[in-house]
């Protein structure tokens, strides 16, 4: 979906058609969720600080997220998805993987399915998508960012190799800012510079995905569309208005974050044997602490008892905290008992 959130307030709120608009919160340390393509213009882009963003577009109008209208639209669009195809493989609210070679209406060609798609969510919403079409999961990807906004994008196969190649590191999909300054750093500018390194290179240089990045470079992703995909993890976290400058405002911060924590692991039945507690300083370094269980899995008891462990072996609290976050991952099914038998992603 094309600048998704923006798009549903502008759709809701015609006052708002045309401007320069960011979802978001308007706090001092507010994040901007979603922005219009108007406020794109100005350099205004998601997941940026609030004020940075204001700071950019002085005109920039804020508007409060309403997640719950955003899932109700997003549950609209599977619905036209699943006309077509059963294999919808959600990544966000506003994103899907679809396989189409066979598909429900026995049309012979993914552009036009893609375009019956846009045209059905047009009708439907008002609102525009974007699609990207080729041969494999990793190509539709970059495809549905390359024609944005109301856009068809195709890479076809026997293209493939050359599109590839010449696809600047930070498009990969799969590849984020940490893993391209690092690749640049040894002259891996573009697909072609990364084609150049062998499988056992790339693999000590960058452990377990050295293998995705060896295969990608060649444009190969054998991921099937999964529209069963198991979670992996859950998490919550919150950003504070003012630093935290002692453990005993962790402690007491962290209360409200671990009850959230246990109603999101109850309300998707949700058990992990892994702890996770993330911490963002001031100067906006990040720490990140784990604790895993031989057996069983972390629920609310649980979580209590080992946070306060976690938060005592956090260094250098007097620079500041800006943000706290628990996420509970390494799922485990929920009848299990006793030793647990690790789930390998082979």
């Amino acid at each position: 979906m094309d600048a998704f959130y923006a798009s549903i307030e502008q759709r809701d709120k015609p006052q708002l058609k045309g401007k320069p608009i960011a979802v978001g919160g308007k706090t001092q340390r507010g994040v901007v969720a979603a922005a219009s393509y108007e406020a794109r213009k100005f350099g205004v882009r998601s997941a940026m600080p609030m004020q940075l963003a204001l700071k950019r577009c002085p005109a920039l109008v804020i508007v409060p997220p309403r997640f719950d209208v955003y899932k109700q639209v997003s549950l609209e669009i599977r619905e036209i998805f699943h006309f077509y195809t059963p294999l919808v493989e959600p990544l966000s609210l506003d994103e899907a993987f679809l396989d189409v070679t066979e598909n429900s209406q026995k049309i012979t060609s993914a552009t036009e399915i893609a375009r019956q798609i846009k045209d059905r969510i047009k009708q439907q919403t008002t609102l525009t998508a974007s699609a990207g079409i080729s041969s494999n999961k990793f190509l539709a990807k970059i495809a549905s960012d390359m024609n944005k906004p109301d856009g068809i994008y195709v890479i076809r196969p026997e293209f493939t190799e050359q599109f590839v190649e010449q696809l600047p590191i930070e498009k990969f999909f799969g590849i984020g800012k940490a893993t391209a300054a690092k690749m640049h750093q040894l002259g891996i500018v573009k697909g072609i510079d990364l084609k150049k390194f062998p499988s056992e290179e790339l693999t000590r240089l960058f452990g377990k995905m050295g293998m995705f990045y060896y295969d990608i470079a060649r444009g190969t992703d054998n991921r099937p569309v999964n529209p069963s995909r198991e979670r992996k993890s859950l998490a919550v976290e919150r950003t504070f208005e003012e630093d935290l400058k002692t453990l005993k405002d962790m402690v007491f911060r962290m209360q409200p974050i671990e009850k959230e924590l246990n109603n999101r692991l109850l309300r998707n039945n949700f058990h992990g044997r892994t702890l996770t507690l993330k911490v963002k300083y001031a100067n906006f370094k990040q720490l990140t602490k784990s604790i895993t269980l031989d057996q069983g899995y972390f629920h609310e008891a649980i979580i209590k008892s080992h946070v306060k462990s976690l938060l005592y072996n956090v260094e250098n609290v007097s620079i500041g905290i800006r943000l706290l976050g628990l996420s509970v991952s390494n799922s485990v099914d929920e009848m299990t008992t006793g030793p647990v038998q690790l789930k390998l992603d082979f």
